[in-house]
């Protein structure tokens, strides 16, 4: 009596798993039985949990665009499977939970209750999708947390990069002066209690701010012209 190749199987693994669906040798019937008997060890083999690189990564190749809000909507949907699957919470659970964390973002210099690439995948996460507030208090928290204060606000205040500006970039995201008064002030002050520890010199400190100051409202007027084009393409 032949020996059928999956009698032959001692271990479960992700190459072993595809080696037996994409076999021609073994039969439907075989590899649903396979499927049957083995599912404990199958869940475990394929239970690969998602970084916050790999979020980062994802998220690069699921650009939102300017004037498609439905395209964006279930870009959205997606988002938030990927981001409960990065937290281990249901994706119904993803706004609740980045709600809830605000207050520590204002009062705490770190979330000690998540590892760095929770964190990661969260900023991203809200610097796509985020209310302005919720995009306030991540830039706080990402210059109070930066190793390298310039750099990190350069990075964000330019556009391509998944930071502040190619969040108002987006017509739906309209920079009032309310916020913009918000995002300067976090900015000024974390300058200010980088230069007091010593991590950048009075002359950077005062160039980054001014530079800061006119970036932003480079910013706001891009996203006023972006709206007003939104509006003549709608009454052509």
């Amino acid at each position: 009596m032949d020996v059928s190749p999956i009698d032959s199987i001692k271990t479960i693994d992700l190459n072993t798993i595809y080696k037996v669906l994409s076999s021609n040798k073994i039969s439907d019937r075989q590899k649903t039985d396979f499927v049957r008997q083995n599912k404990t060890a199958i869940e475990q083999a394929i239970d690969i949990k998602l970084t916050g690189a790999d979020f980062k990564y994802l998220m690069k190749w699921r650009p939102l665009k300017k004037f498609k809000p439905i395209r964006n909507a279930f870009t959205k949907r997606g988002d938030k499977i990927l981001m409960g699957s990065l937290l281990g919470i249901e994706p119904c659970e993803v706004d609740d939970y980045i709600e809830n964390i605000q207050e520590d973002l204002v009062n705490l210099d770190k979330l000690s209750f998540l590892s760095k690439d929770q964190i990661d995948g969260i900023k991203t996460y809200v610097y796509r999708h985020g209310s302005k507030d919720e995009i306030v208090n991540f830039l706080d928290y990402e210059l109070k947390s930066s190793k390298d204060i310039l750099s990190t606000l350069y990075r964000t205040l330019d556009y391509h990069t998944g930071g502040i500006a190619d969040y108002f970039i987006r017509p739906i995201h309209r920079m009032s002066n309310n916020t913009m008064i918000k995002l300067y002030n976090v900015i000024d002050k974390n300058l200010s209690n980088a230069f007091e520890r010593n991590d950048i010199g009075e002359k950077e400190r005062d160039e980054a701010a001014e530079w800061a100051l006119i970036r932003i409202y480079q910013i706001q007027n891009n996203s006023k012209f972006i709206n007003a084009l939104k509006t003549y393409n709608t009454l052509k």
